[in-house]
């Protein structure tokens, strides 16, 4: 690839997404770099378009007006929506798997149906779509159970219950009530695994896969894992007692026999698989299939990445898998998820946020934006759950620690909440 050839446009908004713009825009072989919708972060590294990350056919049109040359997809509604498939009848690149190869993570019950067919380690589990079986197999199997939502629901549809009533509660909430939308009006419940908890990312094209990396996300609310789960409270790069060759040894267990089957079934997966792993004492066991980078695991990650990011989704986007390897440096990164009040259940947005610039300019600190807009009087105010990454890279995790920490306390809004033990568990 020559250098200074690539129109890209990015597709999301939230801190993964100002986290992918900071990364592409260090290639040289970028030339312009347009955001949809992207935040007030991501203004500073190229331009904002005001599409809406699901509205497909406005960014199948701006691309080909702009002439794009690669579509980068952040979040994984655009994929489920068939973002990659527009884009190939478009003739335009695009680093993400079609509608058909999404379903594994737009359905919770098809990634079980994966893992039984390829043989994939994972916890036992059930699709319901009556409230009354549901409950009868919570009953038959007994807590701590999970119960999930089938389909898409921002990482907030798993209720690991520790009781049968608990349990029972989030069936009804679920399908009765109608907590989590249409993504809720069937549920898998499964058998909960105990162990550590770990995020394993890697190029796939087909049914050939490369590493990218591993991190450990932190999903409930408050400090030493209590409280409601959410998209992920912080993450750290790379986690303990997780190292390259452990890594290796998952991607051959838990996701070339998926390429595989699903090579077979006729819809091969082109692009990041984002596989959650639990750490069991007889051996890793497939949480759940992520068809795209992690949210807050991408902030760590990035930051340690030291080759170029954009010719291998290019690549990748072509259906090959880039000969240049993926390398990371050899520090230690954190992501520390700064929350708006009331989340997960009801944020409340319209504080003004201050210390951004303070943070940033500590060492080793970067503050990547996401629930965030501007007023009318051009402050900056939140304006989602998660607000903002307060990230970190260091020689130790500690370090890295550390000066996160520092860059959380130089930032502050009415209501600001985020988690005190971010990486503790690393140390």
């Amino acid at each position: 690839m020559r250098e200074k050839t690539m129109r890209v446009l990015l597709v999301g908004s939230g801190g993964r997404e100002h986290a992918l713009a900071a990364t592409l825009a260090r290639s040289p072989h970028l030339t312009a770099l347009f955001i949809a919708p992207g935040n007030p972060g991501t203004a500073d590294l190229g331009i904002n378009v005001p599409i809406g990350a699901e509205n497909v056919p406005a960014l199948i049109t701006f691309a080909k007006e702009q002439q794009i040359d690669l579509v980068v997809p952040g979040p994984e509604a655009p994929l489920v929506a068939g973002l990659a498939d527009a884009c190939a009848k478009a003739d335009l690149a695009c680093a993400g798997p079609t509608q058909a190869a999404a379903r594994l993570e737009g359905s919770k019950s098809f990634t079980k149906e994966i893992c039984y067919a390829a043989g994939i380690p994972t916890a036992q589990g059930e699709r319901f779509t009556t409230v009354a079986d549901a409950l009868t197999y919570v009953r038959e199997r007994g807590a701590p159970i999970v119960v999930k939502a089938d389909g898409l629901a921002a990482g907030k549809g798993v209720v690991v219950a520790q009781t049968i009533a608990e349990a029972e509660d989030a069936v009804q909430e679920m399908m009765t009530q109608g907590s989590m939308g249409d993504a809720g009006r069937s549920v898998v419940i499964e058998d909960c695994l105990m162990g550590e908890e770990v995020s394993l990312f890697a190029f796939c094209s087909g049914e050939t896969a490369t590493l990218i990396g591993a991190a450990q996300d932190h999903k409930r609310i408050g400090d030493n894992d209590t409280g409601p789960n959410t998209g992920g409270m912080g993450a750290v790069s790379p986690p303990r007692g997780f190292d390259r060759v452990a890594q290796e040894q998952a991607l051959d267990i838990m996701v070339r026999p998926m390429l595989t089957e699903m090579a077979r079934r006729g819809t091969p997966f082109r692009g990041v698989i984002f596989a959650g792993l639990m750490l069991t004492e007889t051996g890793p066991q497939l949480i759940e299939y992520n068809v795209r980078f992690g949210d807050p695991e991408a902030q760590a990650l990035l930051l340690r990445l030291t080759s170029d990011l954009l010719p291998a989704l290019k690549a990748l986007a072509d259906g090959q898998l880039d000969a240049t390897p993926i390398t990371f440096s050899d520090q230690a990164s954190i992501s520390i998820v700064m929350a708006a009040k009331g989340y997960p259940a009801k944020p409340e947005t319209g504080a003004v946020i201050s210390g951004i610039a303070d943070a940033n300019a500590l060492d080793g600190v970067t503050v990547f934006q996401a629930g965030t807009t501007e007023n009318a009087a051009r402050d900056l105010v939140v304006s989602g759950g998660r607000v903002l990454s307060v990230c970190a890279v260091g020689k130790t995790v500690k370090e890295a620690r550390d000066r996160a920490y520092a860059g959380v306390k130089a930032i502050s809004w009415d209501g600001a909440q985020w988690r005190t033990d971010i990486g503790a568990h690393a140390l």
